[in-house]
């Protein structure tokens, strides 16, 4: 399998899901992705849980709390060498701070922002905790994008508060990307969302995660009490479908083309 051992500064390192249902939530993903947990540790930052595929790091979930907004919704961080000085760049770069930074001792320290389309993505500067242990396999992040309402904003903002190398992969009315490097180098992306996200969705962030068969997973996720809401479709970059997870928690999967 394909192992991480170190992530690039201001790249995806890490994502959470908030659930209000800790154990249906578990359950849809050890038998969709074949996720094992880890609660040890966690009963001092409120039940936080480690996800772990083939004993490696793939993602935490932890029980909803009402100050931390809405329920059942997956955040994004990127590695931060500095969580302080992430706050400071993001509010010179035009976002918010909604959680200032945190030490989770002795894994890391922490924050998240909003940036200027409103999106909510962490910072995650590590100690003992380096992230994604785990890649590009089944059960394993994949890609990460930023559906923004802000695009030429947001792509400024993740230029200057995270340092991203940029580039522009596509720019018509009808798709608008750039990515945090280039070509197969890319490690995530900012789409322009504003005319794509249907009323009242707000920018976000969203994970994909690799699935052996994307039609497969689709149906098995229905089965196991979770929800298609895109049905798999064909793209140059593999069969992509969008799902939510018995509580709605909303992520996305693909598996490699033919």
């Amino acid at each position: 399998m394909p192992h991480r051992e170190i992530t690039a500064p201001g790249a995806p390192c890490w994502t959470d899901l908030s659930t209000s249902d800790m154990a249906a939530a578990k359950q849809f993903y050890n038998q969709l992705f074949g996720w094992e947990f880890d609660a040890s540790g966690g009963e001092e930052y409120g039940g936080y849980t480690s996800a772990t595929l083939d004993g490696r790091l793939v993602a935490g979930l932890m029980p909803h709390m009402d100050e931390m907004g809405p329920p059942n919704i997956w955040t994004v961080y990127l590695k931060s060498e500095s969580a302080e000085a992430t706050a400071a760049a993001v509010g010179d770069a035009g976002g918010q701070v909604i959680v200032p930074p945190m030490h989770v001792a002795p894994y890391g320290h922490m924050a998240v922002f909003l940036d200027p389309g409103q999106a909510a993505i962490g910072a995650w500067q590590p100690e003992t905790h380096q992230g994604f242990g785990i890649e590009d396999e089944h059960g394993a992040p994949v890609w990460h994008e930023v559906y923004s309402r802000a695009y030429a904003d947001t792509v400024r903002f993740y230029q200057k508060a995270f340092g991203w190398k940029t580039a522009v992969m596509s720019d018509t009315d009808e798709f608008r990307y750039t990515t945090l490097g280039a070509g197969d180098a890319a490690k995530a992306g900012i789409m322009d969302g504003s005319s794509i996200l249907p009323e009242g969705v707000p920018s976000h962030w969203i994970t994909y995660w690799k699935v052996d068969d994307a039609d497969a997973a689709c149906a098995k996720a229905v089965k196991l009490g979770g929800k298609v809401i895109r049905e798999p479709e064909d793209s140059p970059f593999g069969r992509l479908a969008t799902l939510a997870d018995p509580c709605g928690a909303v992520f996305k999967i693909m598996s490699r083309s033919a």
